[in-house]
């Protein structure tokens, strides 16, 4: 699992193909790097609507897995983004503040258990075998 912190620079429309199969890509400018980088990632099937929330020039985190496949002797890297979020750690844009108090009482889900609730140090055997 990786993260990085940033602000949108473009949200591309959905991909579907034949297969059924639906993608979409949006590109995030790295903020805090002394260059700069431009970082496309995908998001795939019912979570492509995750985008929708958000806007370009928007800052914002994103939660994503690095994946590869190998197709005609040719080698690709992807970044899957599983979650993204406003850089002020709510799901959604900020709300005008006529809005606010009345996006906090429709929504009554519990907040998400970070990075680190969900790590259990057990699982992890950083020692190197050689």
């Amino acid at each position: 699992m990786y993260e990085l912190a940033g602000k949108i620079k473009l949200i591309n429309d959905t991909q579907s193909f034949p297969s059924g199969f639906t993608k979409r890509e949006f590109v995030v400018t790295t903020a805090n790097d002394k260059y700069p980088q431009d970082i496309k990632f995908e998001i795939v099937k019912e979570k492509c609507s995750l985008l929708d929330q958000f806007e370009p020039d928007q800052e914002v985190q994103v939660f994503f897995d690095i994946r590869g496949n190998e197709f005609n002797g040719k080698y690709y890297v992807s970044l899957a983004c599983w979650k993204i979020q406003a850089a002020d750690g709510s799901a959604a844009p900020r709300a005008s503040a006529s809005q606010a108090p009345r996006r906090q009482a429709a929504t009554t889900t519990p907040a998400e258990p970070s990075p680190a609730d969900l790590r259990n140090d057990e699982d992890f055997d950083d020692d190197i075998r050689f």
